[in-house]
């Protein structure tokens, strides 16, 4: 029972183990960069949340211009939209669950699977929001690391499941170093007996021929989790979606937010999935550009990028202090991402944007680098 003192704290009444969890981190808006840097938005590089730099497509745009029932709730089962990614993606409509974005669809699976002290694995270097919300559900996060190639130590996953691990989260392609789940992993990893979550955020920047989720028909422990941030634009209205077997799908939807889906990110879905394809030849020019840039990374004496399957590219830097570099490219005007975390410390990750953007970080990186003494 709580005593008189301990009644003056509200932090007397939170879960001991959230107050000691760090918090997600995410990235700096451009208008509060612009801002700080006293300089103008279009001045900015900002390449460091894998955001698509061409937006929304037109007839997105259009329907949130012309929406006119922003007064009224959502449908709290979205059947229209599930209707429609029932048909983008092959999956049954009751096997589809729409977010808050995918970190939604993390979050509902952490809640449902996940009593106190059970576990899920993790798969580092990867996502931070997978450790995230499986913590904040009271399970365990069990990291088991990637192989210097960050290929999957199968071996090592098989040793960490236990009766206590209900689920094990991968990403294809993996954020943030680029590279497939393979097929051969995947079923490896299948085989373990548990669920296995497959995000593909940046499937669209792969092919959609090797995405995993035509598997859910035979495979009823597989998860795919997919979003609209990337390849649609639409990361600032958050909206995610996983396709699933049928019977978990109803288990998500029941404790599932009744509206976390709001009506303009429905709408602009619904439109994008019309303007296909716009949305695709936009993909198509980022994936050129990746390679572009790869190749001009590549001639930077003190990095060393890595072949990417997204709109991204991380590089290890060879020479100097990984977070120096990122604070000197900040000087430039160029934003790119620095993790805190073991195997990432000494690496940047680098979205991909327009030419500009590109041109303008290698002219960034050439300056650092001179200031820092690395050329």
């Amino acid at each position: 029972m709580a005593t008189s003192s301990t009644r003056r704290d509200p932090l007397a009444f939170v879960r001991p183990d959230l107050l000691q969890l760090p918090g997600y981190v995410g990235v700096e808006p451009v208008e509060s960069i612009a801002a700080r840097l006293r300089v103008p938005s279009d001045r900015i590089a900002k390449l460091d949340g894998n955001e698509n730099p061409y937006g929304p497509s037109p007839r997105a745009l259009a329907a949130l211009r012309a929406f006119d029932a922003y007064h009224l709730y959502p449908d709290p089962d979205l059947r229209r939209l599930r209707e429609r990614l029932a048909e983008y993606t092959g999956a049954p409509p009751e096997s589809i669950v729409c977010g808050n974005g995918s970190d939604e669809i993390i979050q509902l699976l952490c809640t449902a699977l996940l009593r106190p002290g059970e576990k899920a694995i993790d798969l580092p270097p990867t996502f931070g929001m997978y450790r995230f919300e499986t913590e904040i559900a009271g399970g365990v996060s069990v990291p088991v690391p990637r192989r210097p190639d960050f290929s999957l130590d199968l071996d090592a996953v098989a040793r960490a499941v236990d009766e206590r691990v209900k689920l094990i989260f991968v990403t294809h392609p993996n954020n943030p170093t680029g590279n497939l789940l393979g097929e051969d992993e995947l079923h490896a990893l299948l085989d373990l007996g548990v669920l296995v979550a497959v995000d593909e955020a940046y499937i669209e920047f792969a092919g959609l021929e090797r995405s995993f989720l035509p598997w859910i028909r035979q495979q009823p422990r597989l998860i795919v989790m997919r979003t609209f941030s990337k390849w649609a634009g639409l990361a600032g209205l958050r909206l995610g979606y996983a396709a699933m077997a049928p019977d978990l799908a109803a288990v998500l939807y029941r404790i599932r937010q009744p509206y976390g889906v709001n009506v303009a990110a429905e709408a602009a879905a619904l439109a994008a999935l019309d303007d296909r394809a716009i949305l695709m030849a936009r993909v198509a020019a980022i994936v050129a550009e990746r390679e572009r840039m790869f190749a001009a990374l590549r001639a930077i004496p003190f990095l060393r990028p890595y072949p990417s399957h997204a709109n991204f590219i991380l590089c290890d830097v060879l020479r100097g202090d990984a977070l120096a570099l990122r604070d000197e490219l900040r000087a430039e005007g160029v934003f790119v991402r620095h993790f805190d975390k073991p195997g990432l410390r000494d690496r940047l990750r680098i979205s991909v944007g327009l030419r500009r953007h590109t041109d303008q970080l290698i002219d960034a990186l050439g300056k650092a680098g001179a200031r820092l003494g690395l050329l």
